[in-house]
């Protein structure tokens, strides 16, 4: 029985309905690309998520405890991705109307999770404060990890039709980029936020 179920879930919605580099992504990529071509990077999201709470709840965390300094350095390689991000974003915008010539693939929101903070610091607290009591390592890590999985699934659903919802308010291509560079100024901000 997993005492703190209903704490966990709440936790979950919160991190995965919030704010963050992920949802300003995916908000974007729906708002570009639609629902059908930002699922793949909406996948990749949620299995980066689920796979870094695995190994964490393994006992990676330990790691940070004792290393620090990897863990600034991930915050700053996030900052970094970021950044990066809203140059292409800004870039693209200005030379071709649109955010980029393709949405990111399952790939690629995967192994954004190694470098976003956000989903470092869920990892960590799920580690140390919601592992279930009563269960083995693998299958508390397994549990916490699939409940997360499904709670966060349908919340960054949400970021991503949100952007899709937005598309036909910005009808024309001065718009689109006026769009993409807000999203960019807000994927700036983000990595500005991640490292002060």
């Amino acid at each position: 029985m997993f005492e703190g179920l209903f704490s966990f879930v709440a936790y979950c919605a919160l991190m995965s309905g919030t704010p963050g580099p992920n949802n300003v992504m995916l908000a974007t990529s729906g708002t570009n690309f639609g629902y059908r071509r930002t699922l793949p990077h909406l996948l990749g999201i949620n299995a980066g998520v689920f796979a870094l709470t695995l190994v964490v709840c393994l006992g990676l965390s330990q790691v940070f405890a004792r290393f620090p300094a990897i863990h600034v350095a991930l915050k700053v390689a996030g900052a970094l991705y970021l950044a990066f991000l809203a140059w292409k974003l800004v870039g693209a915008s200005v030379a071709a109307g649109r955010a980029a010539q393709r949405p990111l693939s399952f790939v690629e929101g995967a192994a954004f999770q190694l470098v976003n903070p956000k989903t470092w610091m869920r990892a960590a607290t799920v580690a140390t404060v919601f592992m279930p009591a009563g269960m083995g390592p693998l299958q508390g890590a397994l549990l916490v990890s699939a409940i997360g999985w499904i709670v966060g699934f349908p919340l960054v659903s949400v970021w991503t039709l949100f952007g899709v919802g937005i598309r036909r308010f910005l009808g024309t291509p001065l718009r689109m980029r006026v769009f993409n560079v807000a999203m960019a100024v807000a994927l700036l901000a983000l990595a500005v936020s991640l490292v002060v």
